[in-house]
């Protein structure tokens, strides 16, 4: 995880309107997590935002197979419908780690109209050996997920850590 020139103003500013919005649910804004899906697969695109300093790290996350029907890297679309493996946009509270088929996970709670399955659909945080470095720079992208914010086996303790309970992440494309 390296330090990013961060998320992009637009979804920085969406992020903390959504903040905003859903105060009452979530623990804190120390830190926030935001995943620029504007960006191809290949890219560091889960951003984690020390709000105070304005400081960020961005690792590779996977976008769902749904939502990039081809597999060329780039999210084409967003969706909320059960079984559809898309990516969802909108703010999650994040919720418990869990010990799941993909070992240390956690749950996300989907806060808009856009992501309010995310429970149902079990879209979480988890750990998946498609997603590195290696692979975004032998095959131009990273594999899919089924809606589930993917990241590397490597990365995942430092984001369940940053973003623990009670934390938001906001999804989206500028």
């Amino acid at each position: 995880m390296a330090e990013s020139a961060g998320p992009p103003a637009t979804l920085v500013r969406r992020a903390l309107e959504a903040a905003q919005r859903h105060r009452g649910r979530i623990a804190t804004l120390e830190r926030v997590g935001i995943v620029d899906f504007s960006k191809p697969s290949s890219t560091p695109r889960f951003h984690i935002l020390d709000t105070a300093t304005g400081r960020s790290s961005a690792i590779l996350v996977a976008h769902g197979r749904g939502s990039d029907p081809e597999h060329s890297g780039w999210l084409e679309r967003f969706s909320n419908v059960p079984r559809s493996q898309a990516s969802s946009a909108g703010a999650y509270l994040t919720g418990d780690i869990y010990e799941g088929k993909h070992g240390h996970s956690r749950r996300l709670i989907g806060l808009d109209p856009g992501n309010s399955n995310a429970e149902a659909r079990a879209i979480v945080i988890h750990a998946a050996a498609y997603v590195g470095d290696r692979i975004a720079r032998e095959q131009g992208k990273i594999g899919r997920s089924e809606g589930c914010l993917a990241v590397s086996p490597g990365d995942i303790a430092h984001v369940l850590e940053r973003l623990p309970a009670g934390f938001m992440i906001y999804a989206d494309r500028t």
